[in-house]
């Protein structure tokens, strides 16, 4: 088991080295002054200078991307003034008198913007972001195994066509396009009869509570976000029973005399479950990344609008590390899926 984390772990890091190499090049190729960008136009030349030294514009471009990765490295090397004046650093060895190598949390600079850290600014939108995917993803979940065994239980009913037909549909609607179409019917068109709005967050401002909570701008997002995985759900659980219900221990018993119910969820379902659960775990970390769209579309404040705000305004910090941000969370959960696949198949495993 240890080994195996570990190689996965080992693999992970390679990703994100990759996914920091591409972002930054990439974002460094753009066209734009940071300097500029963080100051305003009308800065002088003797601030723009101090901003270029303070971002590191003034070395060479291979030199800023060590800076960059010594930045977000969790173990790095920092002046021994500033690590010692950063009450979030914690000392591991002194390399010499003015190096430190330190243990800390990744820097992901500051918004050229709003001048504020941009991990800060992250996890303040993760907690958003996460709503939104778990709801999306629980509403899949349970809407498509229903649909998923009743189309298998009434094969070749109407209820069995109409369930595949809806979850082709699903699978061909991009989520952009889903999301618009739901928030202009059921929030403006039908906004009297759903009480459902177009736009909103997770909580509202009111003059006199503060922040409210308001679940019901929860549902449209959620519902678009989760249409897609809901189709495949519904694909993977009807295929799965169908398997599973031709099968010899099936047929037994059904011979010994069980309710049909007891066979149904105790013994088809449970062995039905093995790749609906790879799809959900897989779909989850697909949500995260689809959530940018969806957030825009229904001003759903999470990473995905704050990234789309951010390069709306050339904030380039933000961008970069809600990027590499969504690739972390992306290494972790296809993790800890690895290790979910051992638990409920043994059949799979950790070599």
């Amino acid at each position: 088991m240890a080994r195996f984390i570990l190689r996965k772990l080992f693999y992970g890091l390679l990703v994100l080295l990759g996914v920091v190499m591409v972002v930054f090049f990439l974002f460094n190729v753009l066209p734009g002054d940071p300097a500029r960008l963080t100051l305003g136009q009308r800065a002088d030349v003797a601030s723009l200078e101090n901003v270029r030294r303070e971002l590191h514009l003034d070395k060479p471009l291979p030199v800023q991307f060590l800076l960059y990765l010594n930045d977000l490295s969790p173990i790095a090397v920092h002046p021994r003034a500033e690590a010692e004046a950063n009450l979030n650093y914690l000392q591991i060895s002194a390399l010499s008198n003015d190096r430190l190598l330190v243990l800390k949390t990744p820097y992901l600079r500051r918004s050229y913007q709003g001048k504020k850290d941009v991990w800060e600014i992250l996890t303040e939108a993760l907690p958003g972001t996460l709503v939104l995917a778990l709801a999306a993803m629980l509403f899949a979940t349970v809407v498509g195994i229903a649909l998923g065994i009743l189309s298998a239980v009434k094969q070749n009913t109407w209820m069995d066509t109409s369930a595949v037909f809806a979850s082709v549909i699903g699978i061909s609607a991009p989520s952009f396009f889903a999301g618009i179409v739901l928030a202009y019917l059921f929030g403006f068109v039908l906004t009297d009869y759903t009480g459902l709005h177009m736009t909103g967050s997770l909580y509202d401002i009111d003059p006199f509570a503060g922040r409210v909570l308001n679940l019901r701008n929860l549902v449209l997002p959620a519902i678009t976000l989760g249409i897609r995985p809901l189709a495949i759900i519904v694909q993977l659980t009807r295929s799965a029973m169908l398997d599973v219900l031709g099968q010899d221990y099936i047929r037994t018993a059904r011979a010994k005399g069980l309710r049909s119910g007891v066979i149904l969820y105790k013994h088809a379902l449970r062995n039905a479950l093995n790749p609906v659960i790879t799809a959900i775990t897989g779909w989850f970390a697909e949500l995260l990344a689809g959530a940018f769209f969806v957030e825009y579309i229904f001003g759903w404040k999470g990473i995905g609008k704050v990234t789309v705000d951010a390069l709306e305004k050339f904030d380039f910090p933000v961008v970069m590390g809600a990027v590499l941000f969504t690739a972390g969370i992306f290494v972790i959960i296809n993790l800890l899926a690895d290790i979910l696949y051992s638990i409920v198949d043994p059949r799979i495993k950790m070599g």
